[in-house]
C-alpha cells in the first residue's frame, strides 16, 4: 500500500506541476537533456570497439525516455512522436557531422597513398566501399565509408589523412588537405537539435494529467453513458 501511494505521489508531482517557475525549469531540463544525450551518443558511435555500442544505446535511450516522458508522463502523444523520431535522426546526423568537424579542424594532416580500393558486403547485405592507405612511415590502414571512403578514390592516388590527436578515432581521408567541411550535416543536426529541444519544452509547458484528459473528454463528448440510466 505504501509503495502504491508513493508511486501515485510521484506521478502526481511529475504530471501536475502548476504553471510557473517549477514547470519551466523542469521543461528546460528535459529540453536540454534529451537532444544533448542523443548528440553525445551519436558522436560516441563514431568510435570503435565498445564505445560504438554505448553511443547507439545512448541515442536509443534518449529517444525512448523522451517519448515516454512526453507521451505517458505529459499526455502529449504528438510531442512524443516528434521527439522519438527526431532524437534518433539527431543521433544519426550529429555523430558523423561532429566527427567530420573534429577531424578536419583539429586532426593532424598526414600524407598518404591509396594502395587498394574495393567493396565488401555489409551486415545488411549491401555493398560497402573500403580503401587501404599507406602513409610515409609505411603504416597501412583500412578505412571505410565512415572515414569518408565512398569509392571516390583510385589506387595510387595521393590523399591526406586527418589523424585524431588523441589517437582513438580512425583517421578521416580526404583528397586534399583543405580543412573546410560541408555545412549541410551540421545544419541538419542543428535543426534537429532545436526541433527536439523545442518539442520537449513545448510539451512540458503544456503537460496534462489524467484528470485534465478526463475533463477535456467530458467537455467534448459529455459525461460517460451509464447502463440502466433513464432515457
Amino acid at each position: 500500500m505504501d509503495e502504491t501511494r508513493t508511486a501515485e505521489r510521484r506521478k502526481q508531482a511529475f504530471e501536475g506541476l502548476p504553471p510557473g517557475p517549477a514547470r519551466t525549469r523542469s521543461s528546460l531540463v528535459w529540453a536540454a537533456l534529451i537532444p544533448v544525450t542523443a548528440t553525445v551518443g551519436g558522436f560516441l558511435a563514431q568510435y570503435p570497439y565498445g564505445l560504438l555500442w554505448l553511443g547507439v544505446l545512448l541515442v536509443l535511450a534518449a529517444a525512448g525516455i523522451g517519448a515516454g516522458v512526453a507521451g505517458t508522463g505529459w499526455n502529449r502523444a504528438g510531442v512524443a512522436t516528434v521527439v522519438g523520431f527526431g532524437t534518433m535522426a539527431l543521433g544519426v546526423f550529429a555523430g558523423p557531422s561532429l566527427y567530420e568537424a573534429y577531424a578536419t579542424q583539429l586532426g593532424e594532416r598526414v600524407d598518404a597513398v591509396v594502395v587498394e580500393t574495393g567493396e565488401r558486403p555489409g551486415l545488411k547485405g549491401d555493398a560497402l566501399s573500403f580503401c587501404r592507405v599507406a602513409d610515409a612511415s609505411g603504416t597501412v590502414r583500412e578505412l571505410g565509408q565512415q572515414q569518408n571512403c565512398f569509392g571516390k578514390f583510385e589506387k595510387g592516388q595521393h590523399v591526406v589523412l586527418f589523424e585524431d590527436p588523441l589517437g582513438m578515432l580512425d583517421p578521416r581521408v580526404e583528397a586534399t588537405g583543405d580543412r573546410t567541411f560541408d555545412p549541410l550535416g551540421p545544419s541538419i543536426s542543428a535543426g534537429l537539435f532545436l526541433l527536439v529541444g523545442a518539442s520537449m519544452f513545448s510539451g512540458g509547458m503544456r503537460r496534462r494529467s489524467d484528470r485534465d484528459l478526463l475533463e477535456e473528454h467530458r467537455r467534448k463528448h459529455g459525461p460517460p453513458w451509464r447502463s440502466g440510466a433513464s432515457a
